[in-house]
């Protein structure tokens, strides 16, 4: 019980510290360093500052014992893993990590109010809710593939975890925002008051949640699982 409340807590301040890395990411190139909006170098700094962050917070994961800032993350276990631990990630990791989001979103608006309101649909509720599905169901993918590599190192998997998310961010950024983040998302939503908005349900929490879905079943269908877990369905099937 004692380790659900720490990785609760985990989810809301990892969720919390990731609203504010972006800001402060954003901030950082474009007021400190002077860079315009479009320039290259500027667009460069700031993705290998982003890529430095995901090892951050690929760290922090790792240290809290699988905490995590992002829904899809831990949809993506749940749902290969029991019902007590869906119920659990439903029910208390998620909204830990809405409410972190929220929270941090709130602060940062407090602090600077005139830094934005986040990621918006900038294209029709249909393409944008097929935009983040498919970018949802190609991290997800990539995800599960990289957890199945047991030989690779945890360096080289954050590495192409990270890359992955930046590429597929910069691709969705246009039409969606390229978010992948239901939680995050929803902070800023909240503070523009438009988070039950039908384009906000369908496109950023149904259409990926479907996707990760998808990309499960898919991946479970076509990727045969490693041995040791062969072996250890055959002695529970023995018992």
């Amino acid at each position: 019980m004692g380790s659900r409340r720490r990785v609760v807590v985990s989810d809301f301040i990892m969720s919390f510290m990731w609203v504010w890395s972006s800001v402060l990411i954003k901030m950082f190139v474009h007021t400190i360093l002077g860079y315009g909006a479009h320039d290259l170098k500027g667009e460069i700094f700031k993705h290998a500052i982003s890529v430095i962050n995901m090892f951050f917070f690929a760290f922090l994961s790792k240290a809290t014992n699988g905490g995590a800032y992002n829904p899809l993350t831990v949809l993506s276990g749940a749902i290969s893993g029991n019902l007590t631990n869906f119920i659990f990630t439903v029910a208390a990791r998620i909204p830990a990590q809405v409410f972190g989001s929220i929270t941090g979103v709130r602060l940062i608006i407090a602090a600077f109010p005139n830094i934005g309101l986040g990621p918006r649909l900038n294209i029709d509720i249909h393409r944008g809710a097929l935009t983040e599905g498919c970018l949802t169901f190609a991290i997800v993918t990539i995800s599960l593939g990289l957890s199945r590599r047991s030989q690779a190192s945890t360096f080289m998997k954050t590495w192409i975890s990270s890359l992955s998310k930046l590429t597929l961010h910069i691709l969705g950024s246009d039409l969606t925002g390229g978010c992948m983040n239901p939680a995050s998302v929803m902070g800023w939503a909240y503070a523009r008051r438009d988070h039950v908005t039908k384009e906000h349900i369908h496109v950023y929490w149904l259409a990926p949640i479907q996707a990760t879905l998808l990309a499960v079943w898919t991946f479970n269908l076509l990727v045969s699982p490693p041995k040791d877990e062969k072996e250890k369905m055959k002695e529970k099937k023995s018992e």
